[in-house]
């Protein structure tokens, strides 16, 4: 099927490949709501390949719709009502720019699929950035926070939104006086940051782990508990800044599916999480395991998106227009509504993979926040 604007891979099964293939699923599509190179990009070409290699499925195309920070994509799936061999690849990203722009039709009207990962995000300059660590970038921010244009692959609301809002916060810097650049997915904050249009990005490892190996960007901190095997950066919290984010990322499928349909979809994405293969890109991407299955993950989505609107408030970054999405209405079968546009700001702390800012002062008080994805 051609799409306008999108990027097609198709993965061939193999023969002699591992498992039962499901021959029900057999051109199954990948939705991707961001451009190509972004975390739900990447995320999205390994699950297809482990999809095929551990002979799940007979072949997955990727293809990509970006726009919105992933409304754009989000309303395609709404058009795709009762399709039963396409899914999308989403995040905390989409949770957030479906909130910023008034989306009328929203993850709660999808069918959850399942959550697949976390990871933490990492705050990323360039290797002449004058910033040499985080204190000389929390100084120089602290000073002048309009000087220092911060770039993330998310609207307001997303992982690389709200882990910079939250850090903001946290060293007595008002949100809302961040000057935050938007770009759409992780490909193209990278050519932002190469280029310098931004001083300063945040995304998921994922995504720059190339560049961050060649030296053409170099890490200043991670947003988890613990330092991550592979990258030469502190946490946050050795900095001295009480903020720890997680970015989550999951499947979801079109409304108006058959009950059968949603169980061979949910059962292969099962089978994927249960094999070898899979658990191999797990830890080539340095992804942590956080498989949540359909009813689950509806009712993790939800409690994202109130957590959502709880931390944007809190941060007062929450656009005056703003209302929470309605809650799931039902299981497969919801209408389906068109959606439109992105937006900016915003700021939460985690849950099952969150974004989470314990201890403190008033200022830098302990919150729940959204699981962040990058992606998205």
């Amino acid at each position: 099927m051609a799409v306008a604007g999108c990027l097609a891979v198709l993965l061939a099964g193999l023969p002699g490949c591992a498992g039962r293939s499901d021959d029900d699923l057999a051109g199954l599509r990948i939705l991707v709501p961001n451009a190509p190179g972004s975390g739900y990009d990447v995320t999205a070409r390994t699950v297809a390949k482990a999809l095929v290699d551990a002979g799940v499925v007979r072949g997955v195309e990727v293809f990509n719709l970006p726009g919105g920070g992933g409304v754009v994509g989000l309303r395609r799936l709404g058009y795709e009502r009762g399709d039963n061999r396409l899914l999308m690849l989403m995040g905390l990203g989409v949770v957030g720019a479906q909130r910023a722009g008034g989306a009328a039709f929203t993850l709660q009207d999808t069918v959850p699929v399942a959550r697949l990962i976390e990871e933490p995000a990492i705050v990323v300059v360039t290797r002449d950035s004058p910033y040499r660590d985080l204190t000389d970038l929390i100084r120089a921010w602290r000073a002048d926070p309009g000087a220092v244009p911060v770039g993330g692959g998310s609207s307001a609301g997303g992982p690389d939104h709200l882990a910079p809002m939250l850090v903001a916060d946290a060293v007595g810097i008002a949100p809302h006086r961040v000057r935050y650049r938007q770009y759409d997915g992780g490909g193209d904050l990278l050519a932002a940051i190469l280029d310098h249009e931004v001083a300063v990005g945040v995304s998921g490892r994922s995504e720059y782990a190339d560049q961050i190996a060649s030296g053409q960007l170099r890490v200043l901190a991670v947003t988890s508990v613990h330092r991550v095997p592979g990258i030469a950066a502190p946490t946050l919290r050795e900095r001295g800044v009480d903020v720890v984010f997680t970015n989550w990322r999951g499947v979801v499928a079109p409304p108006g599916l058959a009950e059968r349909d949603v169980a061979a979809l949910r059962g292969a994405v099962g089978r994927l999480h249960a094999s070898a293969q899979w658990r191999s890109l797990l830890d080539r991407y340095g992804w942590t395991d956080a498989y949540l299955d359909g009813p689950a993950f509806g009712a993790f989505l939800d409690a994202e998106n109130t957590r959502l609107t709880g931390v944007l408030d809190e941060l007062g970054l929450s656009p005056p227009s703003a209302a929470p999405s309605p809650g799931r209405t039902g299981g497969p079968d919801v209408a389906a509504t068109p959606a439109t546009g992105p937006p900016e700001p915003g700021g939460p702390a985690p849950v099952s993979g969150s974004a989470v800012r314990p201890s403190g002062s008033a200022a830098a008080g302990t919150r729940p926040a959204p699981t962040g994805s990058r992606p998205g």
